[in-house]
């Protein structure tokens, strides 16, 4: 039995479950109970906005550009900060930059060398 197959597949369902498929479905949901409470239960926005998908339109229309402009700001001021917080903390990374010093002062061994040299052909192939 290949465990680091079935590991793979275990971190592949959780992206796609998590990721995709329970946001689309909560996306769904929030834009269901929206509706159902603001709109319905308004008078005047339930003639204004005779039925659900002239809502949805309309809803996406400006919920889209707020979350790309939210996004947008994510990822120039909090990612930084966010990768730097999981790169102090991951054992592989400190172990990989170690080896690329200890290379450069003359101080790895061989066989660190090579190691390295397969992990990162690894990656390159898309094999980790």
């Amino acid at each position: 039995m290949d465990i680091p197959w079935f590991r793979r597949r275990w971190y592949d369902f959780r992206q796609g479950h998590g990721m995709y498929l329970v946001f689309a479905m909560t996306f769904t949901n929030f834009v269901l109970i929206f509706y159902r409470l603001l709109i319905e239960q308004i008078e005047f926005l339930e003639d204004v906005i005779t039925n659900l998908w002239i809502f949805v339109v309309i809803f996406l229309s400006a919920y889209i550009p707020v979350a790309i402009l939210i996004g947008n700001w994510h990822r120039k001021t909090q990612m930084k900060i966010e990768h730097e917080q999981v790169m102090k903390q991951n054992p592989l990374m400190a172990k990989n930059f170690r080896i690329m010093l200890d290379l450069l002062e003359g101080k790895a061994s061989a066989k660190e060398v090579e190691d390295f040299r397969k992990f990162l052909k690894s990656i390159e192939n898309g094999n980790n």
